[in-house]
């Protein structure tokens, strides 16, 4: 360790000439394709927009081509072929570092001569041409530039209508007042456990992102109405791309921040073979420090992860790739063993925490015909989590309170088959097979026996099932369909859900479109909630095995209008409905697994529950032009819930309004420097609560909550303003950013929630993230 952090000490010395008034240039290369059968297109026209004489280049006859010597800076490409509509590529950022590298799909046109043409922007449509409503694209640039976004898709993901984030201290994300449990994360085309450190049993993040932007490349996240390839769940969708990484020369990113301190190193593996490699590792930088004997504080925090992609070529029409992620993390606090300085119940208790995942996948790729492309993958994962708790009494013996250990483990086949139909129609259909494998277990402290009462002790294995098929269809110019099924069984209980999937746009105009969408869309429980043991006249008994799937009706209407070539202005408005939604029964309960969020729920539920959401979102986004970009979103929405009570609830999430604002601008400075400036201004309604019975806490000694006024309580409005500026210097080789992230800049105390403090006999409120510096420091080359 001490080498390593030798040498990236030695990089950050070492001498360059300097050279920085002379004219730096770079290499614009890639792939252009057919969108639907991958086939490469031979002689397409790729120009960058901005140069006199035109700056450009034709791709040979395996679709590739190459522009050399393009100055530095960031500009739009023009990808043009016969027979299919041209592409628009805004914000292609050229560094001298590193070479910039794409791969671009062309969507075939249903008519040589055209009644109007409309030009496709890469930031006003979606990489899958499937989705027809509540999606966007998002770039890697997003994800380092966006102010606290911290290369973090999830974080990035709440500056998007509809989207709000549940806690500042970690990535979890409500989409349309949806739990974030609902959100469905995928790679490569197959779906993928949570990939987040210090993530809870059955969440959908945590604390940091386990991906690294070094490996992603423009991805899909959709918010509503999915198409019928993407399920299990009721959220929405991160779908994920990984970037190849450079097949003809070796480069170089070094990394070192507040969180993290990352490695990435691409390159190809021979001279004459068009296969490269891309890996990144990362460590914590805390932990780092802690080892050279730093002091941390109360709570050490330890994380580390790999992430890679292999992509193999097999011959001109197929290909192999192996690409995978793994991340450890943990988190530990001893208890003051002074009891003079016992302030806080916390103070005395011990705790220890890990979160380990982990996936690999094979991914082949065969390029049937010029009508077929044929994609099958398997990939295996897996996820181990564990948490203890420890009270020490008043001799300073520990006595456990809580205990639990989760691991599941899942292999998952695909296959899926992309047709071309005809000009006008294309078809993908396939199917998914998981075999899941888990071991649970869970004992906590139960205050009215005064002793550990087990919940779950029970390992073996299960299946699920899911096909899907769609069609796009092209009915004119300005009339595009898309329609699907899409199938779901679990086998465990054999719960099954067939669900449509439809959506229509009309383009009015070259600048103005409707759309519309509708879905049925069902998820599975977290696997430890169906093993929940219940003892029952000394008989164990499993009372949530035969539990259904959770579904949702999902509607969307929409409206885009192109202002100008880098405005656009969106608006959409939906309707969920909710039902089979677990509860618990009886006319008194008011618990609904709509506002599950941290831990696993073991008590007995019932699929009676219901639940809506519907609102109004509006987006006014300018692309990048002259250095230049903001995203203004707002939305207005409510969220409710029933029981068997049958009154209708607010859930947790329900904040009621969301407003943000996220821009920034970049300052060409001489000697090849760039300064940027970004802003992320957030403000909206606080998440609900529930209130705390005072007298009942005291009698007890724990907090005590008044179920019968659930979530009746909203925190005051939330309000945070981040700032992140950067400056960036490239030399003849190399690029250089530093930058730093004021996370909460102007150090607003926004409530989280409240609980019962027992040292005090007083009801505590616990608040959001301070002010938080994040400094970061990276080396392209």
């Amino acid at each position: 360790m001490r080498l390593f952090l030798s040498l990236l000490g030695l990089l950050y010395f070492i001498h360059i000439p300097n050279v920085d008034s002379q004219q730096l240039n770079q290499t614009i290369r890639g792939q252009i394709v057919d969108q639907i059968s991958k086939s490469p297109l031979i002689g397409a026209s790729v120009s960058v927009l901005g140069f006199e004489p035109a700056k450009g280049a034709v791709t040979d006859l395996d679709g590739y081509f190459t522009i050399s010597e393009v100055p530095l800076g960031t500009y739009a490409l023009r990808v043009s072929y016969i027979g299919y509509s041209d592409r628009l590529l805004p914000e292609i950022q050229v560094n001298s570092g590193k070479e910039t590298v794409l791969q671009v799909a062309l969507e075939e046109s249903i008519s040589e001569i055209q009644e109007f043409v409309v030009t496709a922007s890469e930031k006003d449509r979606t990489i899958n041409e499937m989705i027809g409503v509540s999606g966007r694209t998002f770039s890697v640039e997003e994800t380092r530039k966006y102010a606290a976004a911290i290369n973090d898709p999830a974080r990035m993901a709440s500056s998007f209508s509809g989207v709000v984030s549940t806690d500042d201290g970690n990535n979890n994300i409500s989409i349309r007042g949806n739990s974030p449990n609902g959100l469905l994360w995928r790679m490569e085309g197959i779906d993928i456990p949570n990939p987040n450190h210090f993530a809870f049993p059955g969440s959908a993040g945590g604390g940091i992102s386990i991906l690294s932007s070094q490996l992603l490349d423009n991805s899909d996240f959709i918010t509503g109405a999915f198409p019928a390839e993407y399920g299990n769940a009721l959220g929405g969708v991160f779908d994920l791309n990984l970037r190849k990484g450079n097949n003809q020369k070796r480069e170089y990113t070094i990394q070192a921040g507040f969180l993290g301190t990352d490695v990435a190193l691409e390159g190809p593996f021979s001279k004459n073979y068009r296969g490269s490699y891309l890996v990144n590792y990362r460590y914590s930088t805390l932990s780092l420090l802690g080892k050279i004997g730093v002091p941390l504080g109360d709570y050490v925090t330890n994380f580390q992860d790999l992430s890679f992609n292999f992509y193999l070529p097999t011959g001109k029409k197929s290909s192999v790739s192996v690409f995978g992620f793994g991340g450890k993390s943990d988190q530990n606090k001893d208890a003051e063993l002074d009891a003079s300085e016992w302030e806080f119940e916390e103070d005395r208790y011990n705790t220890n925490f890990f979160s380990n995942t982990g996936a690999v996948g094979v991914k082949y790729n065969l390029s049937v015909n010029s009508k077929h492309f044929l994609q099958a993958t398997v990939l295996a994962s897996g996820t181990e989590l564990g948490d203890a708790y420890d009270f020490v009494d008043d001799e300073y013996i520990p006595e456990e309170r809580f205990y639990q250990r989760l691991s599941n483990s899942k292999i998952t086949w695909n296959m899926v088959l992309n047709s071309k139909l005809s000009s006008r129609a294309s078809l993908r259909s396939g199917f998914y097979f998981n075999q899941l494998s888990y071991n649970q277990y869970n004992r906590a402290y139960d205050q009215d026996l005064g002793q550990i009462v087990k919940h779950v002790d029970s390992k073996g294995n299960s299946q699920s099932v899911q096909a899907f098929s769609q069609l796009n269809y092209k009915a004119s110019e300005r009339l595009s369909l898309n329609m699907g099924l899409h199938y779901l069984q679990f086998m465990l209980n054999n719960s099954n859900s067939l669900e449509p999937r439809f959506s229509a746009n009309y383009q009015l105009d070259e600048k103005q479109r409707l759309s519309f969408g509708y879905g049925l869309h069902s998820q599975v429980q977290t696997l430890g909630t169906y093993f929940a043991e219940e003892e029952v006249d000394r008989d164990i008994t499993l009372p949530n095995k035969d539990l259904g799937l959770s579904k949702s009706h999902h509607l969307v209407l929409g409206y885009d209008r192109s202002l100008n070539p880098y405005l656009r202005f969106k608006v959409e408005t939906y309707y969920q409905h909710l039902y089979q939604i677990p509860i618990k029964e009886g006319e008194t309960e008011t618990y609904s697994i709509l506002n599950q969020q941290w831990t696993l729920m073991t008590d007995p539920l019932v699929n009676k529950g219901f639940g809506k959401n519907y609102g109004l979102e509006v987006t006014l986004e300018q692309f990048t032009n002259k250095g230049m970009y903001f995203l203004f979103t707002g939305s207005i929405y409510n969220s409710l819930y029933k029981t068997e009570q049958n009154v209708w609830r607010d859930t947790r999430y329900n904040g009621n309004y969301n407003f943000t604002f996220t821009g920034g601008k970049e300052f060409q400075w001489k000697n090849n420097r760039v300064f940027g400036v970004n802003v992320r201004m957030n403000y909206g309604g606080g998440q609900r609560i529930t209130p705390i019975d005072l007298e009942a806490s005291i009698e007890k000694g724990e907090t005590i909550y008044q179920e019968n006024h659930a979530y009746e309580v909203q925190n005051p409005a939330y309000f945070r303003t981040d700032l992140r500026v950067s400056l960036k210097k490239n030399k003849p080789k190399s690029t250089r950013t530093w930058s730093l992230d004021l996370q909460n800049a102007t150090n607003r105390k926004n409530v989280y929630g409240t609980y019962f403090e027992p040292m005090s006999n007083e009801i505590e409120t616990v608040y959001l993230t301070p002010l938080i510096p994040v400094l970061n420091y990276r080396i392209e080359f």
